[in-house]
Parts: C-alpha cells; structure tokens; sequence
C-alpha cells in the first residue's frame, strides 16, 4: 500500500494519508483510493466516534473511509434502532435462531473463533482481500484496537443460559463490534456457511438492533451500502435508517 501525508498538523492532532488507486472490490471498471488515519492513545475512543459520525470505519487501529476520484457509489449507513421495525421475513429468521444466545466478551481471540473464521472465508470469500489471513493476523483484527471493542460469539442455548447469559456447545457465528457514544458499530462478522438457512448474518444486526437498544443507543452502524453491487443489498433492508451525504445524515427513503 502506498500512501502519502494529505495534511501536516500538530502531533496532537491526527494526521490523514492517501492510499494508491487499487481496483474496486465491488464495483467492476472502477479504481478505489482510501483516507485513513491512525486510531491510537487516550483519544482513540472519541477519534473514532467523531470519525465513525464522519463516515469512517475501523480496521485494526486504523479509521478509514472511500475518497476515490470518479465515484460515490459507497454511503455510510447506519439503522435508527429505537425506531426498528423488522419485516415478516426478519421476525422469521429471529425466531428460527430463538435457541441462540450471543454473549458479549473483551475483544479477544481464541483459536475456536479462528477455526471458524477460516471456514466461512474459505466458502464466502475465498478470492478476497482476508483470504490470506493466518492466525496471527486474526489476532491482531481483534486485539489491536484502542476503543471499546467487544467480541459477541453466539451459540445455541443451554439449561444454564437464563443465569449466565452464555450458551453452550460449539461456536455458530460471532462479531466484532465497537461501543461508541452513540451506538454499537459492527466491525466484521462471520458464521458457520453449513447453516445458510438460519440466515444469521441478518440475526446477528437484528441482535445488535436489540442490544442498542436495551443500551438506549440511537444507532446500529453497518459501514458502506454499495450502489450497484448485489452482496450489500441486504443493508438497506433494515428500516428506518439513516445514509450520510453531503449535507450529512439523512433518512433514507426506499425508492419504488
């Protein structure tokens, strides 16, 4: 990755780079370029709410977001949870997943998680940028971070859940998420692909909507809807929500 400074300040204040055009993930034809910044010391919490309310997201120690030259087709979205109102289809899938229970840990890796990360990059995303990932790499996905990050790992219930919180048996899905002044922002997720039918990609953002909201938090942050590309429809199915643009946060409308 080659990057340059775009702005020199005060060492207090952080510093933004550039990185080289490299070809687009989502989109075919288009080249991507990304801002980013370094999420580190006693301010990294407060950084990375402001940068997160600012259409960035978090990777390891590092806040980022799309500055490519010819196109806008990433927005930030993000869901209104107090407000949530899940369709037929979503109440479906939470109650096929009503034997699951997600409990929430200190942002650290287990060799469990790995096993299970590596299973469903190797069915999902076998050609992609994380495909590559050892463990060590896994370790610093979860670890290296200084604001308040959580690890949810979700398994089916056991007689004991109602006064743990926990369940029992083997891993099934877990996500990486952020707690931030103003709600839960979903870092990475992933799952066990032998179980596509329990569709627990979409139980895992109907969890944290419930979570956010037991919280009294506003939002649910999910990162970039990509106009155009099929593998991101599933975020604007979440209602009511908010898409950032120029004028900042705005309700989304659905289009007819």
């Amino acid at each position: 990755m080659f990057w340059h400074p775009m702005t020199q300040h005060p060492t207090q204040s952080p510093q933004f780079f550039l990185t080289a055009p490299s070809p687009c993930p989502y989109l075919d034809g288009q080249f991507e370029r990304k801002v980013f910044t370094h999420l580190v010391g006693d301010k990294a919490p407060q950084m990375n709410d402001l940068l997160t309310q600012g259409g960035f997201r978090r990777s390891q120690n590092i806040a980022y977001r799309p500055a490519c030259e010819t196109c806008r087709a990433c927005v930030s979205v993000r869901i209104l949870a107090q407000e949530f109102s899940p369709t037929r289809n979503m109440r479906r899938v939470r109650q096929r997943n009503a034997d699951l229970v997600g409990a929430m840990h200190d942002a650290e890796p287990s060799t469990e998680q790995y096993s299970l990360f590596r299973t469903y990059l190797d069915a999902r995303h076998r050609r992609g940028g994380m495909s590559d990932m050892t463990v060590l790499d896994y370790a610093m996905m979860v670890e290296d971070t200084h604001v308040d990050t959580k690890v949810i790992e979700y398994r089916r219930r056991g007689p004991d859940t109602f006064i743990t919180g926990k369940g029992q048996g083997e891993l099934l899905a877990v996500a990486l998420t952020d707690r931030m002044a103003d709600g839960l922002s979903m870092v990475y997720s992933y799952f066990d692909p032998e179980l596509a039918d329990r569709s627990l990609g979409t139980f895992m953002i109907l969890d944290h909507i419930e979570r956010a909201r037991a919280m009294g938090l506003p939002h649910v942050y999910l990162g970039y809807w990509v106009n155009g590309s099929p593998k991101m429809d599933y975020k604007i199915r979440f209602l009511p929500q908010e898409h950032l643009g120029p004028k900042g946060w705005e309700r989304y409308t659905v289009q007819p």
